[in-house]
């Protein structure tokens, strides 16, 4: 990836492109526009501006293919990042809805769900026995939601500044079956609306494409 040499002690943060593949998730405002390929060109953005804060950054597709949702999470887990974010742009089937909202899991959704999840997600423990490790998880996921909660404002406040108060949709909580299972603060962003006839194109811009690039990646850094 593109920027600066982030030192091996460095904070890490995974950046998942929502979809991917035969998942093509949502359509866009012309023929042929699908999420999944706006989700990977901002994900290697905002890898670039991270990085050049110093950084480090994986992906979790570097191109167009498939992953489950659990395979996202597993990944940020083994390589014990210290942030992750899903990014997705949104659509409706009226297609006049706009705006930005990042979203946070439920206590309910970390209490029920990560633990249905945690025997084949967990954060690798060598030297620690099973028993011990699935605690462990436990106490980490519970913690990183108030950090991921702090976070998803953060980022939403950057791009408030950046796109105006009229689109904040503000931040959620919902059981986002990406965030399922993560061991440290994990959000995820909608971005806009990719099938509206306004914001989609201005989304598709490539100045206002590193403008909410920066500002996504600012709040993570914030």
């Amino acid at each position: 990836m593109l920027g600066a040499s982030p030192s091996a002690d460095a904070p890490l943060v995974v950046v998942d492109a929502g979809h991917g593949g035969t998942n093509t998730g949502a359509p866009g405002y012309r023929d042929g526009l699908f999420e999944k390929r706006v989700t990977l060109e901002m994900a290697r953005c905002v890898a670039a501006h991270l990085q050049l804060a110093g950084y480090r950054v994986e992906l979790t597709r570097e191109d167009d293919r498939y992953l489950s949702l659990r395979e996202r999470v597993r990944r940020a887990n083994e390589l014990r990042a210290d942030r992750f974010v899903s990014l997705h742009f949104n659509a409706t089937e009226s297609h006049d809805q706009r705006g930005f909202e990042t979203y946070i899991l439920t206590p309910d959704a970390l209490d029920i769900d990560g633990r249905a999840l945690r025997t084949a997600d967990g954060v690798p423990r060598p030297g620690v026995d099973l028993d011990t490790a699935l605690l462990l998880d436990d106490v980490e996921r519970g913690v990183a939601l108030r950090s991921s909660a702090e976070l998803a404002l953060s980022v939403q406040r950057r791009l408030r500044a950046l796109r105006g108060k009229e689109t904040d949709r503000g931040v959620r909580q919902d059981s986002m079956h990406v965030l399922l299972g993560a061991t440290m603060p994990a959000i995820l962003v909608e971005v806009g609306f990719i099938d509206h006839p306004q914001e989609g194109p201005e989304l598709m811009d490539a100045e206002v494409r590193q403008q909410v690039c920066a500002a996504v990646a600012d709040g993570l850094a914030d």
